[in-house]
């Protein structure tokens, strides 16, 4: 069965669909079977991110009842799986999130990984993101009202069923007043699993003729570096087995971190 993480934030703005796109696609680059769904279905962003938002089926026809999950999965960079949500909103009005639970169920016994983009904030549809997963993956900056924010949403995660894992702190400057780590895992009682420093190409990855995440882009950059370690600590391997971009994991490292994820679990 494939671990089921659900990236979540607070508020919106802090980074959280870039961070799915691309640790998704590190942990493809190491032979991981890998799912990215955007369970955004009000919001959709991933599949821009992506360069996959001309997909003729998405996850709003399967939670309409419409399509099979099957027709809804297309493949991505990296050779990744992907579920795209809709860009119309008639569509939208008629979708039934709490569908979401049982079309993740179907698929993750199929992936290694299953990453589903959450929408920000606490409502219905976040609900149904967070109910969906085996793990919580949160995402903040460092500053307060960010992490004020997460904090409301691991508690309902936890409150789902679900498992909040680590968080990760995206778009540190190093500046004063920055929250420092020690103080973010004291606040949210949970290991951060990376720190992505302020990247500027992050940002001009989304301004080129044709959008593609940094990662692929830019695999050296400290954004790309930075988040393959994050992918590292999620695949519990070791962080220089995940910072060598395009090398492909071998068999028994891939074994190796199966098991850790399973024990992880077990805990």
């Amino acid at each position: 069965m494939g671990k089921v993480i659900t990236v979540a934030s607070g508020k919106g703005g802090v980074g959280k669909t870039t961070i799915t796109a691309n640790v998704g696609i590190a942990l493809a680059q190491k032979n991981f079977k890998v799912l990215l769904i955007d369970a955004d279905i009000a919001m959709a962003n991933l599949s821009l991110l992506l360069g996959m938002q001309a997909s003729p089926i998405t996850l709003h026809d399967v939670l309409v009842g419409e399509s099979t999950v099957e027709d809804a999965i297309y493949e991505g960079p990296a050779g990744l799986n992907f579920i795209p949500s809709g860009l119309s909103l008639e569509s939208y009005k008629r979708v039934d999130t709490e569908r979401l639970e049982a079309v993740v169920k179907e698929v993750a016994p199929k992936y290694d990984f299953v990453l589903l983009d959450a929408p920000p904030g606490i409502e219905k549809n976040v609900m149904s993101s967070l109910a969906a997963a085996d793990e919580i993956l949160l995402i903040t900056m460092p500053t307060s009202p960010s992490i004020a924010d997460v904090l409301k949403t691991k508690i309902v995660g936890q409150r789902l069923g679900s498992n909040p894992i680590a968080v990760v702190v995206n778009f540190s400057m190093g500046e004063k007043g920055e929250i420092a780590n020690e103080d973010i895992m004291k606040m949210l009682e949970l290991p951060v699993y990376g720190t992505i420093p302020y990247d500027p190409e992050v940002r001009r990855s989304f301004m080129q003729q044709k959008v593609q995440p940094i990662i692929l882009r830019k695999p050296s950059s400290p954004a790309s570096i930075a988040m393959r370690k994050v992918a590292a600590r999620v695949a519990g391997l070791k962080a220089h087995e995940l910072t060598a971009p395009g090398k492909k994991q071998g068999f028994l490292s891939k074994l190796l971190a199966i098991f850790k994820i399973g024990k992880r679990k077990s805990k």
